[in-house]
C-alpha cells in the first residue's frame, strides 16, 4: 500500500491526469483585490453622494444574489460573475435594486441596457487573471460615458496591488571572470561571438562572497579567463538604467583571469 502511495506521489503522469479533473479558473473566479475595490467604492461614494455604509456585496463564494436580503436604500457595489452579468442586471432592474458593477470591457455593451462606463483598466485579480475591466450602473441616466478620474483611481490601485504582490528579486553583477548561462544567452541575442575551451574554465556553485549569505548561482557558474567584461554591456545591447543591488567580488583565494585544469 505504501509503495502505491509513493508511486502516485512521485508520478508526473499521474499528477497530469488528476489535473484534468480539477476545476478551471474562469472570469467568475476573479475576486477583487481590496485596494482596487476601495478605489472604486470611494469613487462611487464621491460621484453619486452615497454613503458607503449603504453599499452591499452579495457576490461571494457560495452566495446567491437572488436570495440575498437587500436593505432598503442599499446600493450593490461589487464584482459579479461575468458569465451571468446580463441576468444580474435584468434581475436588479426588475426588483428596483441600485447597482454599480464591475464588467468585462470586451462584452460591455451586451445584455440589459443601463449606463456603461468603458474605462478598460486591465485589473490583476486575486486568482492572477488579467481582465480588461469597465463598469455598468443604473445610478444615472446616460447610456455611455467616460470616467477619466475613475480610470486613474483604478489604474493606480491596480499598479499598487501588483507591486505589493511582486517579489523583488536582487540583481547581481559578477566579476569579469565569471559567466552564467543567462549571461551567455544574452550575448547570443545581441550578436556577441564568445567561445571557451574546457581547459580554460571550471564550474563553480558560488563565490566566496556569496556563501556567508547563503547565496549561490542559479544552476551553475563558470570561471573563465577570456569572458567579455561585465561592466560594459555586450555589443548592440541597450544600456541598463538600474544599477545592480549586489556586486559579489572575487576573494583573495579565487584566481583571476588564469587557466584552469591540468
Amino acid at each position: 500500500m505504501n509503495e502505491q502511495l509513493t508511486f502516485f506521489a512521485d508520478n508526473p503522469e499521474y499528477d497530469s491526469f488528476v489535473e484534468k479533473f480539477e476545476p478551471k479558473k474562469t472570469t467568475d473566479d476573479c475576486y477583487t483585490p481590496e485596494i482596487v475595490y476601495d478605489a472604486v467604492a470611494k469613487w462611487v461614494e464621491k460621484t453619486y453622494g452615497i454613503d458607503r455604509g449603504r453599499f452591499v456585496r452579495p457576490f461571494y463564494p457560495g452566495g446567491d444574489f437572488e436570495t440575498y436580503e437587500y436593505p432598503e436604500g442599499c446600493v450593490v457595489v461589487d464584482n459579479p460573475p461575468f458569465s451571468i452579468l446580463s441576468h444580474i442586471k435584468k434581475w436588479y432592474k426588475q426588483h428596483g435594486v441600485k447597482f454599480f458593477l464591475f464588467a468585462p470591457t470586451l462584452t460591455l455593451f451586451s445584455g440589459e441596457d443601463c449606463t456603461f462606463l468603458p474605462i478598460g483598466v486591465t485589473i490583476t485579480y486575486e486568482n492572477g487573471a488579467n481582465v480588461s475591466t469597465s463598469f455598468v450602473t443604473n445610478l444615472e441616466e446616460w447610456q455611455v460615458r467616460t470616467a477619466p478620474d475613475l480610470y486613474r483611481a483604478v489604474d493606480v490601485a491596480n499598479n499598487l496591488n501588483k507591486r505589493e504582490g511582486k517579489k523583488e528579486l536582487p540583481k547581481y553583477e559578477y566579476p569579469d571572470e565569471v559567466i552564467t548561462a543567462t549571461m551567455v544567452a544574452k550575448w547570443s541575442k545581441y550578436g556577441v561571438d564568445f567561445r571557451v575551451k574546457p581547459e580554460d574554465c571550471m564550474k563553480i556553485a558560488a563565490l566566496d562572497a556569496q556563501r556567508p549569505h547563503g547565496k549561490k548561482f542559479s544552476g551553475m557558474g563558470s570561471f573563465c579567463q577570456n569572458a567579455p567584461p561585465q561592466n560594459e554591456p555586450p555589443q548592440n545591447e541597450p544600456p541598463q538604467n538600474e544599477p545592480p543591488q549586489n556586486e559579489p567580488r572575487l576573494s583573495t583565494t579565487e584566481p583571476r583571469g588564469c587557466k584552469y585544469g591540468s
